[in-house]
């Protein structure tokens, strides 16, 4: 990335802002050049890779028969999968949910459980949410005409409201002894109309959709979807892949928020406090590190505890942050 990408920030007076370090505050990265424009959105790039190169597994094994080792490849859905017969791959969120209306599942299907929780637990919860769910892709869509077509929000929701869905879902399968998630889930729906080519899935994407973008902004992902709560709660305590803040460079200009579909992570006072944006509710999505205009996030690997500990790896000097700018 060159300086010359980089865009003065004007105030309403029409002037260049300053931050608060002193330093002047710049637009929201977006250069002209195609491979300036790879760099900003590389992480949203690899998503994509990942989220329709999983779907390709599964439609592969599906249809085309994909095999390994004389096994289907990837055979299964989001819920309960298996790969090459051998790594067993359960929603941990829905075996929760059938373990509540009393049914057992299988040894399998509890070790598959065990072994995504223990994946996305030690990556980072929500990780699910944007680098494997289908949902996403349609979310970020709607993300993306919004700001666009700048249409404005039409209902208030708290984001907490994702856990009282959470809270009810696992009540209702306790009370009616169905899986009431599991039952409804979108995502689900969505998977097997790609894959199966059955189900609802389109009549729930477009719901999805119209609901992010004209209603409210990521309504379903960021407000209402059960999952992506309960990967947050997961994720809390135990991720370690974080985003790490540098303080030294940071303008407060706040343009990562206005591409986080999770702004309420961004909190500047606390991310100087503590030199990290806090794992949980953040879905290490990439699109504040690729954005920032003053390379102030990046994301880190933290293999030791991050309480207490001064957030050191995250002081960059100036000369350092002008070389990851450049080509």
């Amino acid at each position: 990335m060159n300086e010359s990408d980089l865009k003065p920030k004007l105030g309403r007076d029409g002037e260049p802002m300053v931050g608060t370090n002193g330093r002047p505050m710049h637009e929201l990265l977006d250069p002209p050049q195609l491979r300036g424009k790879i760099t900003v959105w590389r992480f949203v790039i690899l998503r994509r890779i990942t989220q329709i190169g999983i779907l390709l597994l599964f439609f592969g094994t599906a249809h085309w028969g994909w095999s390994l080792a004389g096994e289907p490849l990837l055979s299964g859905n989001l819920s309960g999968s298996e790969f090459a017969g051998l790594i067993p791959m359960a929603d941990p969120f829905a075996v929760l949910q059938i373990v509540l209306t009393r049914a057992i599942p299988d040894t399998e299907v509890l070790i598959g459980a065990a072994l995504i929780l223990a994946l996305y637990g030690l990556i980072a919860g929500r990780v699910f949410c944007v680098w494997v769910c289908p949902v996403n892709l349609v979310t970020d869509l709607a993300g993306w005409l919004r700001r666009r077509l700048h249409i404005k929000d039409l209902l208030h929701l708290p984001r907490t409201t994702r856990y009282l869905v959470l809270v009810a879902a696992l009540l209702l399968s306790a009370i009616t002894a169905v899986a009431a998630f599991e039952w409804i889930s979108p995502i689900g729906m969505l998977h097997r109309e790609l894959i199966y080519g059955i189900g609802l899935g389109w009549i729930a994407v477009l719901g999805i959709f119209i609901l992010d973008l004209f209603v409210i902004r990521h309504g379903w992902c960021g407000h209402l979807c059960p999952l992506g709560a309960f990967y947050s709660i997961i994720g809390r305590r135990t991720a370690r892949l974080v985003v790490a803040f540098d303080t030294a460079s940071c303008t407060h200009c706040g343009e990562c928020a206005t591409v986080c579909p999770e702004p309420q992570v961004l909190n500047l006072k606390k991310l100087e406090q503590t030199g990290w944006v806090t794992p949980g509710e953040c879905s290490a999505c990439g699109r504040c590190v690729g954005s920032c205009p003053e390379a102030s996030l990046e994301f880190h690997w933290s293999l030791g505890r991050r309480d207490g500990l001064e957030p050191k790896f995250t002081q960059f000097s100036p000369e350092i942050i002008s070389q990851r700018r450049s080509p």
